[in-house]
């Protein structure tokens, strides 16, 4: 494949950049745990799927439409996954709502990915500015200084900032009117077949699918679209 020359690279972060050190379900039961509430992590896996689920169709990107703030949304999916879990003790459980909320800003609780900094700082040694454009709520920013890799983009781009969630096409076209850029010069990169690499394609940017080594690839992807590890993009992108 051809090198882009690019003047734009969006990028996703949660499963792209960064990961959870441990599962919600894990994280969720130590904490109550340590409140002396006893909870499977595969109990609270489960609930957490449910009550996620629920709560994003109901009140789609943070319920923003709908008057709720993103840390209300959140405190309520972690409310319903406790009480779908067996635990009712409400004055209890309040503040331990709270911690978990703030506790997933904190960078303690997030890992890179394989060849994440080293990829980042080698676009940057291109000279490709570059992009957030995600489904996270606003403490990404601070999440994003924490793991020392805010430095590294000229703009967030959050779905509750924009007001449009992946794979929504606004936001990817809002991405492209705050960095002055033509889509054709302008390259997304996520783990999302729908929400990162089919909707940047849908307003003409390019696209990279970054792909677990044990998931398949999908076959309406390009197999020069499809990185098998972040380092991979470096070899396919120069300043343009």
């Amino acid at each position: 494949m051809q090198r882009l020359k690019l003047r734009l690279l969006t990028w996703d972060v949660k499963d792209t950049l960064l990961r959870l050190r441990v599962s919600v379900g894990q994280s969720y039961a130590g904490h109550a745990q340590a409140h002396g509430l006893q909870v499977s992590a595969e109990t609270v896996d489960r609930a957490f799927r449910k009550a996620y689920w629920a709560q994003s169709q109901r009140f789609p990107n943070y319920g923003l439409k709908s008057g709720l703030t993103s840390q209300r949304w959140w405190m309520e999916v972690v409310s319903e996954t406790f009480r779908l879990s067996g635990l009712r003790d409400e004055p209890l459980l309040r503040p331990l709502v709270e911690k978990l909320y703030w506790d997933y800003s904190a960078g303690h609780n997030w890992e890179l990915l394989p060849g994440a900094r080293e990829t980042l700082e080698g676009c940057r040694a291109l000279g490709i500015p570059m992009g957030v454009v995600s489904n996270f709520d606003r403490r990404l920013p601070d999440l994003l200084s924490q793991c020392d890799l805010r430095q590294h983009f000229q703009f967030i781009l959050t779905s509750e900032e924009a007001g449009f969630a992946k794979p929504d096409r606004r936001i990817f076209l809002e991405a492209l009117r705050i960095a002055g850029v033509a889509p054709n010069l302008a390259a997304h990169v996520g783990d999302d077949y729908e929400n990162d690499y089919v909707a940047s394609r849908a307003v003409g940017m390019h696209s990279f699918l970054l792909k677990a080594p044990d998931q398949p690839g999908k076959a309406e992807v390009p197999r020069a679209h499809l990185l098998p590890s972040l380092p991979h993009l470096l070899s396919l992108v120069e300043q343009g």
